[in-house]
């Protein structure tokens, strides 16, 4: 059988890479789409509609009085997040719950206390319709530090 050869053509002519790439709009910015990563923790809680925003604040401060004073906020994966040294921990918000990402050797070790929320390799969901449980979170975040500190 032989060979074909392909060639590509377009509606209004021959096709080049360049006709092919994307046009640039004046919209192609994520910031004037509207649906821009946040820039600082605040952004992003400024985007959360309650009842959620008023869980992720006090997620927020469990997560805080857990970790050393050093320990510094940021956005990583377009979600808050604690760093010390590294990122030990991301939070997020959504429609009605929001998630504790420690990782999954944290969640593992507490599997137990976990039973009763939804739970992923690396996440712990909290419902928006009960109280966040601020002592296994705050256990979750410790033994996610100490995981941290023992790997160097």
């Amino acid at each position: 059988m032989p060979l074909r050869k392909w060639a590509w053509t377009c509606v209004t002519g021959p096709c080049s890479i360049e006709r092919m790439k994307k046009k640039e709009s004046s919209n192609s910015s994520p910031e004037k789409r509207g649906n821009g990563a946040p820039k600082t923790v605040d952004d992003y809680f400024a985007d959360v509609a309650e009842p959620v925003r008023g869980m992720m604040v006090k997620m927020r401060a469990l997560i805080r009085s857990a970790l050393p004073k050093e320990a510094t906020e940021t956005i990583s994966y377009r979600m808050p997040a604690f760093k010390h040294k590294k990122v030990l921990v991301w939070y997020g918000a959504f429609k009605n719950h929001c998630s504790l990402f420690p990782t999954a050797a944290a969640i593992e070790q507490f599997k137990d206390e976990l039973k009763g929320f939804t739970v992923s390799k690396g996440t712990v969901q909290f419902p928006a319709d009960k109280p966040l449980p601020a002592a296994l979170i705050k256990k979750l975040v410790k033994a996610r530090l100490e995981q941290s500190e023992s790997e160097g």
